[in-house]
């Protein structure tokens, strides 16, 4: 194998095999870029985005053949006819595979076509991944058990010798521990994928890189300065919560305790777990009360209730915890966020922004540098201004959320081009006109 130049493949201590950087790299330099192996389009994504090439177009092209993907052209069409158009016939509206089943078929579809390494495995095989088998619970392996099923019935006449079911068990476990969801510059979702090289780095909770996407395509870019011999780490997770939730998330989903720095130090923990009242005066019992509440929320929050009530909800919920939580509260900032999507989606206006104001600089204290997640706020808040003619603080919000994605993503990807960029100089003309 070529490798990744700049880096080597190791094995970590404690951790396994890992990634290390064998020369410097400096904050905002593309540490490597690595396309996708196999990768689903989310069908609520169908119509806006090219199955094939995931470019965002309102000219796309309607498949003749499932009559439900999209394309840019016959150019993006082509390469997708052997694989069934990412759509197996028997698809119909409310009755199709899950997301997981649909890139498993694709990975079965690119072995049989590719059996050997690919762009995408300069380092690590796809066979190689970690499917943690003996580590799954009844639930996990209930829930394996059902997507065989959904992939028998859905693709079984399409892909013949489809593999056995223990081979195929294995594989899905290979792919919940090792996927990736594709998102855009708000961070929404867009699709599923696996990037073998991009699942060969480890774990950390302060990451001294991160991962965007353009197009298919995985871009993994420093945030910190790596030095030759560092490990390079990225974040598996949301890094907003306290050091409990996000080693139980971390245990649950991909089956090891962490022990980085940020985990062993819990230095951000007091900041997030902010109270009303001074901890003297607090009983501990009343703070874990309130945590359980807030976690079971979290859990049970479903998006599919009426967003009237939906938002009743978030108001009902944050009133109660606000008896306990200081409004910079990472339970209290979960909240906030969903009740802002749900204004959004309902085109309250003022009321998102009201909400993404008392979310923005919290979010700025609680994530790391660089972080995706306080850009995509800085993004919506921005946007959200220049509706509401409010063009000073749009222009300032918006050149915020680009001084963090000229780092995470590269100062030529078209989101930070093509569209931010460009705005923020058209914004600023008006401005100055004025």
């Amino acid at each position: 194998s070529e490798g990744i130049e700049g880096t080597e493949r190791f094995l970590s201590p404690d951790k396994g095999r890992g990634l290390r950087a064998v020369r410097q790299f400096a904050v905002g330099e593309l540490v490597f870029a690595c396309p996708a192996y196999s990768y689903v389009l989310t069908v609520n994504e169908r119509g806006a985005y090219c199955e094939h090439c995931f470019t965002r177009r309102e000219d796309l092209f309607k498949c003749g053949k499932c009559k439900q993907a999209y394309y840019c052209n016959v150019d993006c069409q082509v390469p997708v006819l052997p694989s069934l158009c990412f759509c197996p016939p028997d698809c119909r509206e409310n009755w199709c595979p899950s997301e997981t089943v649909r890139l498993v078929a694709r990975i079965i579809l690119k072995q049989k076509v590719t059996p050997e390494r690919t762009p995408s495995e300069r380092l690590l095989l796809l066979r190689e991944f970690e499917s943690h088998l003996d580590k799954m619970d009844s639930m996990k392996d209930e829930m394996n058990q059902a997507d065989i099923a959904a992939l028998h019935h859905f693709y079984s006449r399409h892909i013949s010798d489809l593999p056995d079911d223990q081979a195929l068990t294995q594989l899905f476990a290979q792919v919940n521990c090792n996927g990736f969801t594709i998102e855009d510059e708000e961070l929404s979702h867009l699709g599923s994928a696996v990037f073998p090289d991009v699942a060969l780095m480890n774990h950390s909770c302060s990451p001294n890189v991160i991962v965007t996407y353009k197009g298919t395509v995985a871009e993994v870019r420093a945030v910190q300065e790596i030095n030759p011999g560092d490990e390079i780490f990225n974040s598996y997770i949301d890094l907003l919560y306290p050091t409990e939730d996000r080693k139980e998330r971390l245990l649950d989903s991909y089956f090891f305790t962490c022990q980085c720095a940020e985990c062993t130090t819990r230095s951000k923990d007091e900041e997030k777990m902010k109270s009303t009242k001074p901890k003297s005066s607090l009983e501990p019992e009343e703070v874990q009360s309130m945590v359980v509440y807030a976690r079971n929320l979290i859990e049970e929050f479903s998006p599919v209730a009426p967003p009237s009530e939906l938002l009743e909800m978030c108001e009902l919920s944050l009133d109660k915890m606000g008896s306990v939580f200081a409004d910079t509260n990472v339970y209290m900032l979960h909240m906030m966020y969903q009740a802002m999507g749900v204004c959004l989606y309902m085109q309250d206006w003022d009321g998102a922004m009201s909400y993404g104001e008392k979310i923005i600089q919290p979010y700025s204290v609680h994530y790391p540098a660089y972080s995706l997640n306080v850009a995509s706020m800085y993004l919506k808040l921005g946007r959200l201004y220049l509706g509401l003619e409010k063009t000073p603080q749009g222009v300032k919000a918006l050149k915020k959320a680009l001084s963090i994605m000229e780092v995470a993503h590269g100062k030529d990807h078209y989101y930070v081009a093509e569209d931010v960029i460009a705005l923020v100089v058209e914004l600023d003309r008006t401005l100055l006109v004025k």
